[in-house]
């Protein structure tokens, strides 16, 4: 057999994590372009990160030179298993201490929107994004996140392709909503090796029982919000929805709480809030049903909109008659607020990938090619994690916080946390942007 030619290396970490993933490429090219991919997503550019800017070249006027045409045939042409390569990231951060998943975690699914101008491009059209809040002319992804407030990180992504690309006809009359999508990537996550205590989404995900129903087929507890004025059928004497449920609780004051229980929240920053949560009663949700309804808020009395959470979910209240059949470990109202409370780290990771990694600014129209560029983000991203969290630390207390002291600039001033995480493989990327630009023009 054919000795493999080595592949030019990439400066400082960066190569030994991308030699990891050498045994799913064929040929050097390929190599040698997932190499120019994954070291030029972090990089620092002046614009955002297309194609031609991975490969240092003019927008329009350097789109034919050799660099940028060998990373589109890399991304759009080359036969290569974007599903393997992502599997094999999952499988790295399963072996890394810093990173490895625990049962107290929980995978959190949301969708991201993006603005795409056109109609050609695979997935794009005219649907709801949550990130801009209205109607427009974008792409979809669904996404899950493995997070226990220590790390964070993408399992799966699958971009949602909405009706008018199909071809009309009776097989198409009920196409799925992208929910349907999140609770399978859910369970693939947790086949994965990435166990959790309860898969967790906001009240975008929580539109109907087929959600539900999806979750408890594939063996999964969940804790899922829902709209406050979502109805739900009961008697004409009974509250209708969760809002309503929730007004019926009895309350005086924190010294005579009534049906409320004090829950006391604790954030990165080290400061503390104390929450109040209940079990409610809502047609068939119930401290004692299969699935309950968990208010949590700061204020019981007014409900605020911006801080009142309305949960529904199957893990068993501790006193519950099928508690000790259920397959799931029954849950206090702390354990549920804390699950609920771990939601908002994806908007997090969102904001990394999409601000820092350009997770939407790809120059390619396929399916193929833009799963490719949202798995090969997905590869930078969970690249920074083994040198971002203290593995020390995170052995010491596994599936707790680690305290992260803010990087000090000359001036004395503090750096944030998401700055420090996206400017560690920065010092290597620019030496490698040098190096492939040198190479392109060679």
């Amino acid at each position: 057999m054919t000795a493999r030619r080595p592949c030019p290396p990439v400066p400082g970490p960066l190569e030994d994590y991308a030699a990891r993933f050498d045994g799913l490429f064929f040929s050097l090219a390929q190599r040698r372009g997932f190499r120019e991919y994954l070291t030029g997503l972090p990089a620092p550019r002046e614009r955002n990160k297309t194609i031609t800017c991975l490969a240092g070249a003019e927008p329009v006027a350097g789109a034919g030179i050799p660099g940028v045409q060998r990373l589109q045939f890399f991304l759009s042409e080359s036969p290569w298993e974007a599903e393997q390569v992502n599997d094999r990231r999952l499988e790295l951060l399963r072996e890394e201490p810093a990173t490895a998943p625990h049962d107290g975690g929980v995978i959190v699914i949301d969708d991201s929107g993006d603005r795409k101008d056109g109609m050609a491009t695979a997935h794009v059209g005219r649907q709801w994004l949550g990130r801009y809040g209205k109607t427009d002319n974008g792409i979809v992804t669904v996404t899950t996140v493995w997070t226990d407030g220590r790390v964070y990180y993408p399992l799966h992504t699958t971009p949602y392709t909405p009706a008018h690309h199909f071809t009309p006809g009776p097989h198409r009359s009920g196409l799925p909503h992208e929910t349907a999508a999140a609770a399978a990537l859910a369970a693939r996550g947790k086949e994965a090796g990435f166990g959790c205590r309860a898969v967790v989404a906001d009240c975008a995900c929580s539109v109907g029982d087929d959600w539900y129903l999806a979750l408890r087929a594939a063996g999964l507890a969940y804790v899922v919000a829902l709209k406050p004025h979502r109805g739900t059928w009961a008697r004409t004497d009974q509250p209708h929805t969760p809002i309503e449920a929730a007004h019926a609780l009895t309350w005086k004051d924190a010294k005579r709480p009534g049906d409320w229980t004090p829950v006391e929240r604790h954030f990165r920053d080290g400061h503390t809030e104390t929450w109040w949560a209940a079990d409610a009663r809502l047609g068939g949700y119930g401290p004692d049903s299969p699935c309950r309804l968990v208010v949590a808020t700061t204020d019981p009395a007014g409900l605020p909109e911006k801080a009142t959470w309305y949960l529904a979910t199957n893990l068993p209240h501790p006193d519950a008659p099928h508690a000790a059949t259920s397959p799931h470990p029954p849950a206090d109202l702390v354990e549920i607020v804390r699950l609920y409370g771990l939601r908002p780290w994806i908007e997090q990771s969102y904001k990394q990938i999409k601000d820092e990694l350009d997770w939407a600014d790809f120059q390619v129209r396929s399916d193929r090619a833009i799963r490719r560029h949202q798995i090969l983000v997905n590869c930078a991203f969970s690249f920074c994690w083994p040198t971002y969290v203290d593995p020390i630390a995170s052995a010491a207390c596994p599936g707790r916080p680690v305290t992260h002291r803010p990087t000090r600039t000359a001036s004395g001033q503090g750096r944030s946390n998401r700055s420090r995480f996206m400017t560690l493989t920065q010092a290597a990327a620019k030496s490698w942007t040098n190096f492939s630009l040198a190479s392109s023009l060679a």
